[in-house]
């Protein structure tokens, strides 16, 4: 593929301070059986080794374009950013410290092409240590293929859980009419949410991607809300944050804008008020944050 081709795949890597792991997740990107892919990497002005991994790789590998911010925008700037500079008919987030089978792209590719009712596909995960070995398959809560549209809704307006479907293959065009990743707490579940309400998600039966669980995991570090929402968005801080609220409200906003059937949008919002019974002492910790 030359460099002014289009690729069908576009792969979104943001990073901030990744030389722990990151050569081995691009290296298991580049190997993979399907190769018309562009590679984006978005680095958010990181002080390690980071520029210096990423530099050397794009000089020896032209599907690799790199970009560098002067300034940390936080997670949510860098993820979205790859996704705008994506030219490909399909996209996919990856991180930094995560690994993929040589034949997760070949796989999902082949499931968007033949099914267009789905918008997403991913596939089983395991999950992997420091040193790359994997120490159990994670266990999904739900089966999308026969779980009713309202229980696959909750399934993202609850969250609780790790999200590997993020990390999926996604039509570039379904994308296009989200918010895609948001400054808060959380905005990856209501991404999630409303992908759910577009189409079909499909998970190939074997263990294509490796999660790694690790103590410098970025997602571990900020402690709190307000500190969770400096993470995901740089310009919040030192302001309030009520994630729950702003989370509930814009569920809310993805089921009453979509064009459901007025049976599968009354049982979307249900879902949604659930929720809120549910999570009644987060969203009265949010009010009490802001208050005091």
């Amino acid at each position: 593929m030359t460099t002014n081709a289009v690729p069908r795949v576009s792969i979104g890597l943001p990073v901030y301070n990744g030389e722990n792991f990151l050569s081995e997740a691009i290296d298991t990107l580049l190997n993979q059986t399907f190769s018309d892919f562009e590679l984006i990497i978005s680095d958010n002005a990181s002080t390690d080794g980071t520029e210096q991994i990423c530099r050397q790789y794009a000089e020896n590998d032209p599907r690799i374009v790199y970009h560098r911010s002067e300034d940390n925008r936080g997670a949510a700037w860098n993820f979205n950013n790859t996704y705008h500079l994506a030219r490909g008919e399909y996209f996919k987030w990856a991180a930094h410290d995560d690994t993929h089978h040589p034949e997760f792209l070949a796989r999902c590719v082949e499931v968007l092409d033949k099914e267009p009712e789905v918008v997403l596909c991913f596939s089983k995960t395991t999950f992997i240590d420091n040193e790359g070995k994997e120490y159990k398959e994670y266990d999904y809560p739900i089966d999308f293929a026969t779980t009713p549209l309202r229980k696959r809704f909750f399934h993202f307006v609850h969250g609780g859980y790790i999200v590997q479907e993020i990390f999926g293959l996604i039509r570039t065009e379904t994308l296009r009419d989200t918010k895609l990743i948001d400054g808060y707490l959380g905005s990856d579940l209501v991404l999630l949410g409303k992908l759910t309400l577009c189409g079909e998600f499909y998970q190939i039966p074997e263990c294509l991607f490796q999660h790694r669980e690790h103590e410098d995991r970025s997602m571990k570090k900020p402690a709190g809300a307000d500190n969770a929402t400096q993470w995901y968005d740089s310009s919040k801080s030192g302001k309030f944050a009520m994630p729950h609220w702003r989370r509930m409200f814009e569920n809310f906003k993805s089921v009453l804008g979509h064009p459901l059937s007025f049976s599968d949008k009354t049982d979307c919002l249900i879902e949604i008020c659930r929720y809120a019974k549910w999570r009644n002492r987060d969203l009265r910790m949010d009010i009490a944050r802001v208050l005091k």
